[in-house]
């Protein structure tokens, strides 16, 4: 049998970590945990999880500074845990590589939830109305998504990407020049659209357009006033 998923839980608090290693446990997932940022990446270095749960406000090393270390050099799905409920701390988090943000208190319940949409995301979408061989790559000009691998290139050069980032751009790339509300893509990438503000996909936007200009090209266009599409002149 394979392992189960393993979640590191990064959070000063104690009684967050019981909370939630509790609800994890439950619900099948192996957890390790750190009280601050050092521990935090001496854990990810040492067991090599799947997923982090990862509090923004911690002593030292808070949950950016972990999360722009992290992101050097791994695309590990990142849940932002935090008691600050700000728009801007939220957007902050997304535009450093989070790929989803959970506000104290919360529910155990949706928090698992959550987890298991983004896991959900690194795994090839089958949805009812595509026949069962779905497929393995998606290419648009100079743009490459290898479905299998979880990798995107442009002419060759691989650009990296977060687990949201991914699933995404390719949503845009499936169906070149449909223009995609900014709803439409809440409901391909989170599991609970309702708490997600139109901000938040603007700032996942701006990361992989960034991504794909420095990697010689951007085939995203705004359409002012509806959302996103891939343009199908490129």
């Amino acid at each position: 049998m394979s392992r189960p998923p393993v979640v590191l839980i990064v959070d000063d608090d104690p009684r967050i970590r019981e909370v939630v290693r509790f609800a994890l446990r439950k619900e099948g997932f192996e957890t390790v945990e750190a009280g601050d940022g050092a521990e935090a990446l001496q854990a990810f270095a040492r067991d090599k999880p799947t997923l982090v749960i990862l509090d923004i406000l911690m002593p030292e090393m808070d949950g950016t500074d972990v999360c722009r270390s992290l992101r050097a050099h791994s695309r590990v799905p990142i849940i932002f845990l935090s008691s600050k409920d700000e728009e801007l701390d939220r957007v902050l988090g997304l535009e450093l590589g989070g790929d989803d943000y959970v506000t104290k208190p919360f529910s155990p319940r949706e928090l698992v939830a959550r987890v298991r949409a983004v896991l959900r995301r690194l795994e090839p979408e089958r949805r009812a109305d595509l026949p069962v061989e779905t497929p393995k790559s998606l290419r648009h000009g100079e743009l490459h998504l290898d479905l299998d691998r979880f990798r995107a290139t442009w002419n060759g050069k691989e650009i990296v990407l977060t687990v949201t980032e991914f699933g995404l751009l390719r949503t845009l790339i499936e169906y070149p020049g449909k223009v995609y509300r900014r709803e439409e893509l809440m409901e391909r990438g989170y599991a609970y659209d309702n708490v997600v503000a139109g901000r938040t996909i603007d700032s996942h936007i701006r990361r992989i357009r960034r991504k794909l200009a420095a990697a010689g090209g951007d085939p995203i266009e705004t359409v002012h006033g509806l959302g996103y599409k891939i343009r199908t002149s490129d």
